[in-house]
């Protein structure tokens, strides 16, 4: 399977950052389409990276940006819902139709989806059954298609670990929605690594691989782990179903939302498997990674990180 070329959208996105630059280094080229080129501005130094500005939500726009790849790469997800293309409707099932009818029309039979683990027609949310449809609408598309569903992923710049390390900074005590939730996080880089080798794999055509990390957790040994070695351990207070779902309605009121009642359906599922990491890659273990950056938000490595910027 001969690939050259590569449009990556959502590349800007977390996960995409991190698979672009393992893209890069393989020799690739990619191309990525963003609404705002200032968001994709680590991405441009890198030499066979090219940032498009592009709306991949117009058909034609994102007609452009596939025209003349070998293969598709579509990143895009939302954990929140709203109203328009930025929506579950619009953001995981509209936008699947109108990739592959971009594919088909630029003859690229290579398309690799981002879905979810758990997700399926019959999720309890919203998020899960929106990401269901749109791997019916790729597999069923006729192209060449393998589809990832990981668990939670986490990394340097995640909005997970991270955000609870962070909240834990600002806050005496934390009140946890679903404590007993059950996640099987998985490192990001092995995430991209996983996309990366099936690229050019025809055994991985109509096929779908979760992504699992080794170990599970719930999420109150998550967060007490990433408070814990961001340097802010707090006593967490796990919620019941019902102040889980005040407080996610409380909070679906934020002008930034933390979490939101679809969110806590979603945790219905535990977003854990049994089945080995594909194409013998060996998961990195969150204790072995995460350390890395979590550290660095320590009161200590704060002040060193003063003292040194001071020349002391």
């Amino acid at each position: 399977m001969q690939i050259t070329e590569i449009c990556v959208i959502g590349g800007s996105g977390f996960v995409g950052r991190h698979l672009c630059r393992q893209l890069a280094a393989k020799g690739y080229r990619v191309r990525v389409p963003t609404r705002d080129r200032e968001r994709a501005k680590a991405l441009t130094v890198l030499p066979t990276v090219d940032v498009l500005v592009a709306d991949v939500h117009d058909p034609a726009a994102l007609a452009a940006v596939v025209k003349g790849c070998d293969a598709v790469i579509n990143l895009v997800g939302v954990l929140h819902d709203a109203r328009g293309p930025h929506g579950f409707g619009g953001a995981h099932i509209e936008l699947a139709r109108n990739i592959v009818a971009a594919c088909r029309a630029a003859n690229v039979r290579r398309l690799l989806q981002m879905s979810a683990l758990a997700a399926a027609s019959g999720a309890p949310s919203a998020y899960l059954r929106s990401k269901g449809e749109a791997e019916r609408i790729v597999l069923n598309a006729g192209l060449d298609v393998t589809v990832f569903r990981p668990s939670v992923i986490f990394g340097p710049d995640d909005n997970f670990l991270n955000l609870f390390a962070g909240l834990a900074s600002m806050l005496p005590v934390l009140a946890l929605a679903s404590p007993g939730a059950r996640f099987q996080p998985v490192y990001v880089d092995d995430v991209a690594a996983a996309f990366v080798h099936a690229l050019t794999e025809p055994g991985t055509c109509g096929r779908s691989y979760d992504l699992c990390g080794p170990r599970c957790y719930t999420l109150r040994e998550l967060v007490a782990y990433a408070c814990k070695t961001a340097g802010h351990d707090r006593p967490i207070i796990g919620l019941n179903r019902g102040l889980s779902y005040v407080q996610a309605w409380a909070m679906e009121l934020l002008p930034v939302k933390l979490m939101t009642r679809d969110n806590l359906r979603s945790m219905e599922i535990d977003s854990v498997c049994d089945c080995a990491f594909p194409f013998g890659i060996k998961p990195q273990a969150l204790e072995a990674v995460a350390p890395a950056w979590l550290a660095t938000r320590t009161p200590r490595a704060r002040y060193d990180q003063l003292r040194g910027r001071a020349g002391r």
